[in-house]
């Protein structure tokens, strides 16, 4: 008898895909900025530059608070954010990721409010905060340092851990483009912020974030067989070679631009744009992958058919 002919039940989908919408790829992007917004503000710490320590702390909380925001927006409910708290579950990845964001946000807020403090005139800070504070929020920027590389790639484990076909079978790739993003997108503010003489570790962190991001994007459009389609077509696959294109140009930009403010903040929209291009991409890719039935059971059929050669 002749192989069957791939069909589904009237061409219907065989996983229910994501609910989600846009707010939810926003998230990605957002906790990712404020991981590498946080990196860079401790890098600025430790290195003793200031404006990339004052950008990366005030960008940080700002995303971190745009991501709790996003996070909430879909759960419906405020309370339902409050819920997850009550119990902690290392099997779950969205428990897991609920408690790093609980932790690496306060830390953020601390750090942030401690170097808006700074920018006070003298007689709006008592003596006593003056010195309090500075060493106060040195400690939470660390401390968000710390824990910004489980936030940046938390969320490419969330989306590995579903049944959606070309998330789950990424499952080794997408930490390693979403730790790639964060960092580039944390360089994009520095490099946008920072004066040129200060922006040296934002630049080794841009050429660090695109490799990484670049690296993971080619295992996944490449290395998946059928599952890698979704991220080569449609919306998705624009998305990504957007983000290509754009990543290239800000590296570029990064490192010819040592001398030139303008071009060096051209170069971080460019890499914040291509990071935003990234996350959305993979997210409407994996969409993609779950509302077209023969991405389920293309795949499934295959790896039965190895499976019984190898008995065989």
């Amino acid at each position: 008898m002749p192989e069957a002919e791939f069909t589904s039940y009237y061409g219907r989908p065989i996983l229910k895909a994501p609910v989600w919408k846009w707010d939810i790829a926003a998230y990605l992007f957002t906790g990712g900025l404020a991981a590498g917004s946080s990196l860079l503000a401790a890098g600025g710490q430790l290195t003793g530059r200031p404006a990339l320590r004052s950008a990366g702390r005030v960008t940080s909380l700002a995303a971190v608070t745009a991501s709790t925001v996003f996070l909430i927006r879909d759960l419906g409910r405020p309370a339902r954010f409050h819920h997850m708290l009550r119990v902690a579950k290392p099997t779950s990845p969205m428990s897991v990721g609920t408690w790093i964001l609980s932790a690496f946000g306060p830390a953020a807020g601390v750090a942030a409010v401690a170097e808006g403090a700074a920018w006070l005139p003298e007689r709006g800070l008592s003596g006593l905060a003056r010195r309090v504070l500075p060493p106060v929020g040195h400690a939470a920027g660390l401390a968000a340092a710390v824990t910004a590389p489980a936030l940046a790639t938390y969320t490419g484990v969330l989306l590995a851990d579903t049944a959606v076909p070309s998330w789950h079978e990424a499952y080794p790739d997408l930490p390693v483009i979403f730790a790639g993003s964060a960092l580039a997108s944390g360089a994009g503010v520095g490099l946008i912020a920072a004066p040129v003489a200060q922006a040296g570790p934002a630049r080794r962190m841009a050429v660090a974030g695109a490799a990484l991001e670049l690296y993971g994007s080619h295992r996944v459009e490449t290395r998946l067989g059928l599952l890698s389609e979704p991220y080569r077509t449609g919306s998705a696959g624009r998305l990504l070679r957007a983000g290509r294109a754009l990543t290239a140009l800000g590296v570029a930009g990064a490192l010819l631009g040592r001398r030139s403010r303008t071009l060096s903040a051209l170069s971080g929209a460019a890499l914040l744009g291509a990071s935003v291009a990234t996350r959305f991409g993979i997210f409407h890719g994996g969409v993609a992958s779950a509302r077209d039935p023969k991405y389920t059971v293309v795949p499934q059929r295959e790896r039965l058919q190895r499976r019984r050669a190898a008995e065989g």
